[in-house]
């Protein structure tokens, strides 16, 4: 997430905090598209032990990359940094390991590496990022292109059993939901949420929920979004309706009704949550302290609410009775590395 770009490409930093809900919002285009590749046409090969992932579990479109990373077992590939979900004038800080320095970059923020790509890069500073390890400079903050290539470009270091993420026979098909989902679902509740105006909030709150519905008729007949197997549009959908009620139903007014007021959605919701390599890369304590005390704008006071109550997402959810393989082929990740598990505070 980052100041002037996206939220989940980065979020607000410093004095960008207050200035949210005060000020038009607009995500801007990733500035660091270079692509890590099989063939490293941009001078950044798939290379094992070289990069390392720098999510925050509180941003949607880190949670992407996080899923994706788990899904496709690039654990030993592709180290992981977590950071902090509360942020200071410098944004992203590695807070929570000792020494608040990340162990493998030897960085306290991750606006460091930034610096060290592009000096003076006048930007926000996003997650997700990946870093190159030997010369600690940013590689990518490119959030819509990274989970992609981890599906396409990293196949050589995927796990065996990996599922097929981004199915080349439906890729049109996918694109096009994942536009729709991207721009009125994911994008859309940030939209509402830091709106300065009735007009530009209703405009994007109609947005929302006219895509819920569409995507709730979807998926009445169909256990996942491109039908039998999970995909990267499942991925994409997730890391909206995960945060839903616990955020954006009251922190970005998004109120229509709740997630678990959908019966569809919220089955499928609670599908994937039940499904490795989902719930267990969500930390909801994280999600929370992040919305209401960094978004000081919105929510002044920075207090966190205590609800809503977590527990409907361990409840049945009977989605298979429609059927499908979740991972197609392939096979369920196994369970989260050591020290990568979610504290009981993050989970239901």
């Amino acid at each position: 997430m980052s100041t002037t770009g996206p939220y989940g490409a980065g979020d607000a930093d410093g004095a960008g905090n207050a200035a949210y809900g005060r000020k038009p919002f607009k995500r801007s285009r990733s500035h660091f598209a270079d692509r890590v590749t099989a063939d490293g046409r941009d001078g950044w090969p798939v290379e094992a032990g070289r990069y390392r992932l720098v999510v925050s579990r509180a941003c949607p479109w880190a949670g992407r990359a996080l899923i994706s990373w788990r899904l496709l077992g690039l654990e030993d590939a592709i180290s992981l940094a977590v950071t902090d979900p509360i942020q200071d004038d410098r944004s992203w800080r590695f807070t929570l390991d000792p020494g608040g320095r990340d162990p493998v970059l030897a960085i306290r923020y991750l606006s460091e590496a930034y610096d060290a790509r592009e000096s003076g890069y006048p930007g926000g500073v996003s997650v997700p990022a990946l870093v190159d390890v030997p010369t600690k400079r940013l590689v990518t903050n490119d959030y819509q292109r990274l989970t992609l290539d981890f599906a396409t470009e990293w196949r050589a270091l995927h796990r065996d059993g990996a599922p097929d993420l981004y199915p080349r026979a439906l890729r049109e098909e996918t694109d096009e939901v994942m536009e729709g989902v991207y721009r009125d679902v994911n994008n859309g509740v940030y939209r509402a949420g830091f709106a300065t105006t009735q007009e530009e909030y209703e405009d994007a709150f109609r947005a929302v929920f006219r895509r819920l519905a569409t995507v709730s008729e979807r998926l009445a007949g169909r256990r996942y979004l491109m039908g039998d197997s999970i995909t990267e549009a499942d991925i994409r959908l997730f890391t909206t309706l995960v945060r839903f009620d616990a955020v954006y139903h009251g922190h970005f007014k998004c109120n229509a009704y709740k997630l678990a007021e959908d019966p569809v959605l919220w089955a499928y919701a609670r599908d994937l949550y039940q499904t490795p390599g989902f719930g267990d890369t969500v930390d909801f304590d994280h999600i929370k302290r992040h919305y209401y005390q960094v978004h000081t704008g919105v929510n002044p006071t920075g207090i966190v609410p205590l609800g809503p109550d977590l527990s409907g997402w361990l409840a049945p959810h009977r989605r298979q009775e429609l059927g499908g393989r979740p991972f197609g082929d392939g096979t369920p990740p196994g369970p989260p590395p050591a020290g990568e598990e979610i504290p009981a505070a993050g989970r239901p």
